[in-house]
């Protein structure tokens, strides 16, 4: 009786050791998640912008004939430079030397015309003091002086407009610069003011270079300025040529057009950049780097520390002082190079998380190694 009644606690001693083996065992910890951080500092940046334009020549003059005529001679190689009154053509002037020889012999005749009326108003003047002579005939001697003296003035206007059309047979260049190809040879027939140019001079150093800017960027800018610790960027520019290279020469912003350009919406900024070895030739695409602000105490963070959330919202993943993550919505204002330019919700000492921000998620505790160093400072 009593084994039988022992029999069913027996089968029972192993299974109330297992439970109790179990109950004493420790649970173990859970792992933290180390994640790599970002120490926000400030510093002095200067805020760029790159922004599209053309070349042009700081001078240029279509040469057009000021008189008729057959080219006689060409005097300058096409793509030369060419000094300011150097003779690029010479008409044929035989017709108008004639015209001012001539113009010259009528000046001398009214001249002489002069010297006889003088003289016979003169004596008449005598005359008439004992009655030799009416009144009126003094009257006629002294008008006949007067037209003489103004024939002589309309005979030296004559003279020089011959003398200018004459020097007008050689064609002169009317600035310094580079000429380009003639549209006329030798024997052609030209035209005074004809619409058509003979050729082009530019003056290619210095050379304009107009850059366009939109209004809207024209707008933030003026906003940003307006901030505390915001100061106006310098006046001197960069230049990126078409292949991408950067212009060896530094530009400075003349002026800014007064008025938006209805069609485009944007305005017209104006550069000037030496040009001595002749790289920059007028109507080159070209971008110039415009140094818009300064901003004494910039936050700059690393891209990949800023994410968006589904509402298309920066945000921030932040360690706080108990080595918990905190989600902060930012503003960003632009990227410059690998980095974001924060506007609001980041603050000096603030550690943002870089690395490992998929792995965490808000009230976590994580553990903490500093990538600041090895991320570099923002440029």
């Amino acid at each position: 009786m009593t084994l039988l009644r022992l029999t069913p606690l027996l089968f029972l001693l192993p299974f109330l050791f297992v439970g109790c083996t179990q109950q004493t065992k420790p649970t173990k910890k859970a792992t933290q998640v180390s994640v790599g951080t970002y120490t926000v500092a400030t510093q002095s940046l200067t805020l760029e912008q790159e922004l599209s334009g053309r070349t042009k020549a700081s001078k240029s003059a279509e040469i057009r004939p000021q008189i008729s005529g057959i080219i006689k001679e060409r005097l300058f190689k096409e793509g030369d430079f060419v000094k300011q009154g150097a003779v690029l053509y010479a008409i044929d002037d035989a017709s108008y030397y004639a015209t001012y020889e001539e113009a010259k012999a009528t000046l001398a005749n009214a001249e002489a015309s002069v010297q006889s009326s003088r003289l016979k108003y003169e004596r008449y003047q005598e005359l008439v003091k004992i009655e030799g002579v009416s009144k009126q005939d003094m009257e006629d001697a002294k008008t006949s002086y007067l037209q003489a003296v103004a024939n002589v003035e309309a005979k030296k206007a004559a003279l020089q407009s011959a003398r200018i059309n004459l020097d007008y047979t050689k064609i002169k260049a009317p600035i310094s610069g580079r000429i380009g190809i003639s549209s006329v040879t030798e024997g052609a027939l030209v035209t005074a003011n004809q619409t058509t140019a003979l050729a082009t001079i530019r003056a290619l150093d210095p050379v304009f270079v107009d850059i366009t800017q939109s209004s809207t960027q024209l707008l933030k800018l003026r906003a940003l300025l307006a901030q505390h610790g915001v100061s106006k960027g310098n006046t001197k520019l960069s230049l990126k040529l078409e292949d991408g290279t950067l212009y060896a020469h530094k530009g400075v912003l003349q002026f800014q057009e007064v008025s938006v350009d209805e069609g485009t919406g944007s305005v017209t900024l104006r550069a000037i950049f030496p040009n001595p070895d002749g790289i920059l030739l007028p109507g080159m695409y070209v971008r110039s780097i415009v140094e818009e602000a300064v901003l004494e105490k910039a936050i700059l963070v690393p891209q990949q520390g800023i994410s968006r959330d589904p509402k298309g919202n920066a945000t921030a993943m932040v360690v706080n002082a108990e080595n918990k993550i905190e989600t902060r919505k930012v503003q960003t204002q632009r990227a410059i190079g690998d980095k974001w330019l924060i506007q609001s919700g980041l603050n000096v000492g603030d550690r943002l998380v870089v690395e490992g921000v998929n792995k965490v998620r808000t009230g976590a505790s994580v553990t903490v190694v500093d990538v600041t160093q090895s991320l570099g400072k923002a440029q």
